[in-house]
């Protein structure tokens, strides 16, 4: 009797390259335009620069424009992530660290885009004056101040919350700090990175007409991207242009949401650390169709097996040298491992951070030395006029961003319809449609000291409404059971349960919608529409003259006013009616 051959699980056979399916068709083409526009991009890097390059307005053109301007947005994702790991793992693995990087982030995320403009557009136009490079690398850097913060914070929280018991468990186990790290720490802070990755990339958007085309002074920088097309279609009146532009940015935004953030949504569901399960489980289309895909497993497979080839192939050479393989191998693990030696590369970087900090607060003053008492009064009732306008945008978006969002949250199946199209919105960079806003509020007699308030409220309410949205969606189904049981009326819903729930994380969104109305400020209030230039008083439009002017030492002035209310107004007045919401209406799980 014959013996038939032993056949493996589908599991474990690697599928065979002949039969290649459609998910693997896609996932190629998808790999060689990715290739293919990393290639492209590059070149930009290397080609002589230009101080005001030109603008293409065909529509042959976009398609080449907006993915410039993703590749910039994605390399300064990416550059953000690794700032918000290191920055996190230090602020909470050191309480000196901790108590010198809390108050430096604060002090940062209040700084708008234009304060760090002149600073990277002029060091870095010093060190590569022939080649774009410089230009590149500067707006790769204004967009990552518009996108680490939040990441940073995010992840700072997750360590901090990160329960003892798991970390009791992991010192039980032998694991060292870089195992901890890569096995509990991160997995764990997943799903706020990714939540908070999807804001920062609609942070990074936000000022993306500033990012690719900007004035300092008499020169006028641009990059090729679909910012600078946009600006430069507004500055024509080109209708066409405009709208063209806007298309292109809805299609890209919701092309990367669809590929990347819902995909990576669902996956990072695995690393819950609770048990619970909502009534609608998270997916993606995309994820499904590449999990068809027979590339991967072919590859991994082959992996696997070259890594054992290789292992069988070295052993006889790594026996003559098991004695010494602990000094060689397990060297750099003791020295990364000694509590020793991390304190010190701990105080080191915080000694380098303070002495950096030092360096800039003293060519701060010199700066600040240049203004007279009539520059400083006119700061003073610029950032008044501004303040107001700030306040109003934050109760105007609060009127309809609270109740839109109980409704919303409430409703599991509602949340999971509306949230692809906020999502989108969301995204949408406010400043490219607030020339057309401004079109209209004048054609109702509106002026731009009154729109600016609405062009604010663009800017940051779609914090308000996030924070509201997950905090409903969040409360205890037994608290929802229970109101239906005593039959409370909708009103009395509303005040005893709903309102109560939402508003710890409203007052969080009021932190965030505050500082994405002082940023807008800055477009709001000075702005050109079709060749003219519109402004009005305050501080926002106070830095973008100082800038359009190269006048440093109002520019200083300025951006230390607005620091300085922001991080005056947290301290004092969001940061304690936080608490006070936390510990008054914070819903037992």
């Amino acid at each position: 009797m014959a013996l038939k051959p032993l056949r493996l699980p589908l599991a474990l056979t690697p599928p065979p390259l002949r039969r290649l399916g459609l998910a693997d068709v896609v996932m190629l083409c998808l790999l060689g335009g990715a290739i293919a526009t990393v290639v492209a991009f590059a070149r930009e890097f290397q080609a002589p620069f230009l101080q005001a390059v030109r603008i293409d307005l065909r529509p042959v053109a976009l398609p080449k424009y907006t993915l410039f301007s993703l590749s910039r947005g994605v390399i300064a994702l990416l550059i953000s992530y690794v700032f918000a790991l290191g920055f996190g793992w230090t602020a909470a693995k050191s309480r000196a660290a901790e108590r010198l990087l809390l108050p430096l982030l604060d002090i940062l995320q209040s700084i708008p885009v234009l304060g760090f403009l002149p600073g990277l557009v002029l060091g870095l136009m010093s060190l590569f004056p022939a080649r774009n490079v410089g230009l590149e690398l500067a707006a790769i850097l204004m967009i990552f101040t518009a996108q680490a913060w939040n990441l940073a914070l995010s992840f700072y929280n997750s360590l901090k919350s990160l329960p003892e018991p798991l970390r009791d468990a992991s010192r039980m186990a032998g694991w060292g700090s870089s195992r901890t790290f890569w096995r509990l720490e991160l997995p764990a802070a997943a799903q706020g990175l990714v939540w908070n990755g999807m804001l920062s990339m609609a942070g990074g958007w936000f000022f993306l007409m500033v990012n690719e085309a900007f004035r300092l002074g008499d020169r006028d920088y641009r990059l090729p991207g679909i910012g600078s097309y946009m600006s430069v279609a507004l500055d024509r009146g080109n209708a066409q242009a405009v709208g063209l532009a806007i298309v292109a940015m809805v299609v890209m935004i919701v092309s990367v949401d669809q590929l990347l953030w819902r995909p990576l949504v669902v996956w990072v569901e695995k690393f819950r650390l609770d048990d619970t399960a909502g009534e609608l489980v998270p997916g993606s289309w995309v994820l499904e169709f590449l999990r068809r895909a027979r590339l991967p497993r072919r590859a991994a497979a082959l992996q696997r097996r070259a890594y054992r080839t290789a292992v069988r192939a070295t052993q006889p050479l790594q026996r003559p040298f098991r004695a010494a393989r602990p000094l060689v191998v397990n060297g750099p693990r003791l020295a990364f491992g000694n509590p020793v030696a991390r304190k010190l590369g701990v105080a080191a970087l915080v000694a380098g951070l303070a002495v950096a900090a030092g360096l800039g607060v003293w060519h701060l003053s010199l700066l600040l030395r240049q203004l007279g008492r009539s520059d400083w009064a006119t700061l003073a009732s610029s950032a008044g006029l501004t303040f107001v306008r700030v306040m109003g945008a934050v109760a105007l978006a609060t009127a309809w961003a609270l109740p839109a969002g109980v409704v919303i949250g409430r409703s599991p199946r509602l949340a999971q319809l509306m949230q692809p199209v906020i999502q989108v919105v969301a995204s949408f960079p406010a400043p490219m449609l607030f020339p057309l806003v401004v079109i209209a509020l004048e054609r109702v007699g509106l002026r731009l000291g009154v729109g600016a308030v609405v062009l604010m409220v663009l800017s940051g309410q779609w914090y308000i409404l996030f924070n509201v949205i997950s905090a409903v969606a969040a409360i205890p189904e037994q608290l929802k059971e229970a109101v239906t049981v005593f039959r409370l009326s909708s009103l009395a819903r509303w005040r005893s349960l709903y309102l109560p729930a939402a508003f710890p994380a409203l007052a969080t969104g009021w932190v965030t919608a505050a500082g994405g109305a002082w940023n807008g400020s800055i477009v709001a209030e000075y702005m050109e529409v079709g060749g003219a230039l519109r402004t009005t008083r305050g501080l926002g439009s106070l830095i973008s003259e100082a800038t359009a002017h190269a006048n440093f030492a109002l520019l200083a002035g300025g951006i230390t006013i607005m620091s300085v209310i922001v991080v005056g107004w947290n301290r004092l007045v969001w940061r304690p009616l936080g608490s006070w919401a936390q510990t008054r209406f914070q819903v037992g799980q």
